[in-house]
């Protein structure tokens, strides 16, 4: 049998930080935390990835790496820290779920634009099943610079929904969390 394996990514104090923006999807950390008392509860395998700037000043250093409380690792999961977009690149996170035989990967997090977007699409290429949940990451609009062209700024809903459906049906299947926590 296959292991489904849930990666949490980025579920971090350091987006508290006003500097992001407006964010969507208010309960992103709550849904993520759902998904992780269910895994829990099941035996299956977690794997939380944070991200450690090396910017000076990075809202996403120091006390901005500590995990938010509704997705608090235990002392037995496995944690894995970038310094990227990727949780892949500089890490062991592909040794890990090769070693413990994860062949589907439930990923969720922040942002989705970025870190979960940069995963998620080299999960596909690495060759894992990917459902990327929709309603358990989020998006700023911090991440809307449009003055390369002039244009309206895009909502944080509206960077959500576009890195989402980049992802849909090539590199992922996006999925809500009820449905994952109803089978």
């Amino acid at each position: 049998m296959s292991e489904h394996a849930l990666i949490l990514i980025d579920i971090q104090a350091g987006f508290n930080d006003p500097i992001w923006g407006v964010r969507n999807n208010p309960n992103a950390e709550e849904r993520a935390g759902d998904l992780l008392s269910h895994w829990r509860a099941k035996a299956r395998p977690v794997v939380h990835v944070r991200h450690v700037s090396v910017e000076a000043g990075s809202p996403l250093s120091a006390a901005g790496t500590a995990f938010k409380p509704e997705v608090m690792p235990l002392p037995a999961e496995v944690i894995f820290e970038k310094s990227v977009n990727s949780a892949f690149i500089g890490t062991g996170l592909q040794a890990h779920l090769e070693s413990i035989g994860a062949s589907e990967l439930i990923i969720c997090g922040l942002t989705t634009p970025h870190c979960v977007s940069t995963t998620t699409r080299m999960a596909a290429n690495l060759g894992f099943k990917v459902n990327l949940v929709e309603d358990a990451c989020a998006a700023f609009t911090s991440n809307a610079d449009t003055s390369f062209d002039n244009g309206p700024a895009l909502t944080a809903e509206e960077i959500h929904r576009t890195a989402l459906a980049h992802l849909n049906g090539e590199f992922a299947q996006v999925v809500q969390s009820q449905s994952l926590l109803q089978t």
